[in-house]
């Protein structure tokens, strides 16, 4: 008996899925919920489970075929085939090292993170094919990058500093380190192949450094990034990348885009999150940052002007009913944007939760496609990079993007008692890129200048707030 494993339905509006990757082969044994294929879509990759467990008979789909929902991707037995499987190791070792470069070897270098789920089926050949190209990098890479910066600053320490330096550290880690001022060449990742995590450097930076208080900060802030693996190869885009390509050239060529930035000065929020920020997590589980109040700003000006929230259909312009906020979350597979579903009326610690889990599960590829859809208004914080200010791009049917800045401290001129002062503020640059075929540079000065009063002033109630 045997069963056939139909590509499932993805979302509404979900028709169809590319085969990025088979996760098992012909003849391999697989457990009820277990991976066997992965598929990309124009909304979001994901990952396909056996629902009975059995050995692979047969494969429908190669890799880079385009399936339509319902479609048969494999069959699985009933597991009557499974002791034939156990003697592949011994009996076929050398077929096994021809065989094993097309699937590990290929997509090492632009997915090192994900290569991880394919160990279990190299049982025997594995070690010798993952190792290699892995474990030399470390030994020459590692030493020239880390060690200069180490040296003169702590030499009794820089032993254990190269320890942990060599692992590939995602760009949202390193950000983190840098915010937190952990030193990532003192750490030892936890992840897939020594690999070091969020929760590496959370737990580094609840770990008392008594030792570290007395290196001055400019003297150790600096990590010197590790050289690429991507350097001198070539590699194809992924459906995802495709996708972002073709939106991004379609949005550009068929609407009149412009952007208009404000500079706006948050001191208010900023010594309002200060004083909140300890509590607002001890009750909530989640940090206080700028990014929900500008959401929660954004949301209100949008129902106060909602042509920014508006669409464009044909001859008409649509004003939807509900503002539907799509945050723009940086991953290793690219640029996607979960939606917040009628954030109008929702708190700050609403907004925070949702902002924060969406974030989580987006960059983990949990998100179901109905998650990315549905957004009328986007937000994108390239300040969390340490960019002043961008002027992003409308993807459509979206008619507005709004980039926000970081927000730095530096002297600013005020008005005080009818003289000027020179005094130190938080500032930050608000970018909104718009439609200019429905959205009139005052429309967008309206919504900014709207944003601009309500963060000056903190206007933010106990309500507003949610805690």
């Amino acid at each position: 008996m045997s069963t056939n494993i139909n590509l499932p339905a993805l979302g509404e509006s979900v028709t169809e899925g590319t085969v990025t990757r088979w996760l098992k082969k012909v003849g391999d044994s697989v457990a009820v919920d277990e991976p066997i294929v992965e598929i990309s879509t124009d909304k979001v990759d994901t990952e396909v489970p056996s629902p009975v467990a059995g050995v692979i008979e047969e494969i429908f789909a190669n890799e880079d075929d385009v399936i339509a929902v319902g479609a048969p991707l494999a069959r699985i037995g009933d597991g009557s085939g499974t002791s034939a499987a156990t003697p592949v190791a011994p009996a076929a070792t050398e077929p096994e090292v021809v065989a094993a470069p097309a699937p590990v070897e290929a997509p090492a270098p632009v997915e090192a993170p994900v290569a991880a789920p394919v160990v279990p089926e190299p049982v025997v050949v594995a070690p010798p094919a993952v190792s290699a190209p892995v474990v030399p990098e470390p030994v020459v890479v590692a030493p020239p990058i880390v060690a200069p910066p180490v040296v003169p600053a702590a030499p009794p320490a820089a032993p254990a500093a190269q320890t942990g330096g060599s692992p590939y550290v995602s760009p949202i880690v390193r950000k983190l380190a840098h915010d937190r001022g952990v030193d990532l060449g003192s750490l030892t990742g936890t992840g897939i192949g020594g690999r070091i995590r969020k929760e590496d450097v959370l737990a580094a930076v609840s770990t008392p450094r008594s030792a570290a208080t007395s290196t001055p900060p400019p003297a150790s802030s600096y990590t010197p990034e590790a050289v690429s693996e991507l350097r001198g190869t070539r590699v194809p885009m992924s459906r995802l990348r495709k996708v972002i390509a073709e939106r991004a050239v379609a949005s550009m060529v068929s609407t009149a885009q412009l952007t208009t930035v404000v500079e706006v000065d948050v001191t208010a929020v900023a010594e309002m999150r200060d004083s909140l920020k300890d509590g607002f997590h001890s009750r909530t589980g989640n940090k206080l940052t700028f990014l929900p109040f500008f959401v929660k700003a954004a949301v209100d000006a949008l129902q106060a002007y909602p042509i920014i929230n508006s669409t464009v259909q044909g001859d008409d312009i649509v004003y939807p009913a509900v503002e539907n906020v799509s945050i723009a979350v940086d991953t290793e597979r690219g640029l996607l944007t979960p939606v917040i579903k009628s954030a109008a009326g929702k708190s700050i610690a609403t907004l925070s939760a949702e902002i924060a889990d969406l974030a989580a599960r987006t960059r983990d590829n949990k998100l179901t496609p109905d998650e990315l859809a549905g957004g009328t208004f986007t937000v994108t914080n390239t300040g969390s990079r340490g960019a002043l200010f961008d002027t992003p791009v409308v993807f459509l049917p979206q008619s507005a993007i709004l980039g926000l800045g970081t927000v730095v401290k530096r002297p600013v001129v005020l008005a005080h008692g009818g003289s000027d002062v020179i005094a130190v503020r938080s500032m930050v640059y608000l970018a909104l890129s718009y439609d200019h075929r429905i959205i009139d540079g005052a429309d967008a000065a309206r919504f900014l200048s709207s944003m601009k009063a309500r963060l000056e002033s903190g206007a933010f109630s106990s309500t507003d707030l949610g805690i």
